[in-house]
């Protein structure tokens, strides 16, 4: 396989030049290098242990020399211990530094440096709909996967979560949680979130969130375990568009929403008299409404009857069990 995925890269480098200059073996071992498995244990009391475990694993990226690793949010939300393992098979300990739910990134950091090179940030800008990259998780070059750019479009998600834009790729990969997505340069594009249906044009393939998103929340990450300042007003409902009506599939158990007596199976039809188009509308319309804690006017059917519900939101964060271990 691992001379499959060479000669992969030479069929990338020949139809669109995946990297600068060829790509020799050191060169593809140090690139692959800075992308490590991370396995984190999960408060037992956390809101999401019911729904991603108490225990997960996936794929971080080195970002800089002194061992802070960047990850999908979901693998490390309300850990209260982490270890990062490098592909040459060395064990650290790592400690959780921050999280923030509006881009879906997290952060650790290992107790020493791993003496790995880190990928420099690129620009997902910068690549367009057909553009050769490479995804790659915890493993090595056998874990290289060739895949081309299927869309940079919006993507909403009915956790509360909404991407401006998000990078699409294609074919599948199969280890995407928090695997590196890197351009031809070398240089990381985003982190993998999903698996998808429709990546575009019909084809299944990964999300990934760009890196672009990280910069200007890395230092608040870093020193507040958060992103500093008001945060978006959140109500706790999970919301599945079903022939274009806003269905309530879940309710986050004691959030908002629930102690105001939104129930599973409800409709959202509006916010405060508006009414909804889609999901990314919902959203904006709520985050209208102002800062974590604004009192957010839901129009609901429920049980056959219309009627309104104030629904006093409140900050993502504050109903996690996080606790930065830096």
């Amino acid at each position: 396989m691992r001379n499959a995925c060479r000669a992969g890269f030479g069929l990338l480098i020949v139809a669109g030049a995946l990297f600068a200059s060829p790509v020799n073996a050191a060169s593809l071992d140090e690139l692959v290098s800075a992308v490590v498995r991370i396995k984190t244990y999960i408060n037992p009391d956390g809101q999401t242990v019911q729904s991603l475990g108490r225990e997960r694993e996936g794929s971080g990226v080195v970002i800089d020399e002194d061992g802070l690793i960047l990850t999908i949010g979901y693998l490390m939300v309300e850990a209260h211990a982490a270890e990062v393992r490098t592909n040459a098979g060395r064990t650290v300990p790592a400690t959780i530094v921050g999280y923030d739910h509006e881009t879906g990134f997290g952060i650790l950091k290992t107790i020493e440096p791993l003496k790995l090179k880190p990928l420099p940030f690129g620009r997902s800008a910068d690549v367009k709909p057909n553009d050769p990259v490479l995804i790659v998780s915890h493993g090595g070059p056998d874990a290289a996967g060739p895949a081309y750019i299927a869309a940079k479009r919006e993507f909403a998600g009915n956790w509360e979560y909404l991407l401006e834009e998000a990078i699409f790729t294609t074919p599948p990969y199969p280890n995407w949680s928090g695997a590196a997505l890197i351009s031809r340069e070398g240089k990381l594009l985003g982190i993998g979130s999903l698996i998808v249906g429709d990546a575009g044009g019909g084809r299944a393939g990964n999300m990934f969130v760009p890196i672009e998103r990280l910069p200007p929340i890395l230092g608040d990450l870093i020193a507040e375990g958060r992103v500093a300042g008001p945060s978006r007003p959140w109500v706790g409902v999970a919301a599945d568009e079903v022939r274009g009506r806003l269905i309530v599939s879940r309710v986050t158990p004691d959030g908002p929403a629930e102690k105001a007596g939104i129930r599973k199976g409800d409709t959202i039809v509006g916010i405060g008299g508006e009414t909804l188009r889609n999901l990314p509308d919902f959203y904006r319309k709520m985050w209208a409404t102002g800062a974590a804690g604004a009192m957010v006017p839901l129009d609901i059917e429920q049980g056959g009857d219309k009627r309104r519900i104030d629904v006093k939101s409140i900050n993502r964060l504050d109903h996690l069990k996080l606790k930065s271990t830096l």
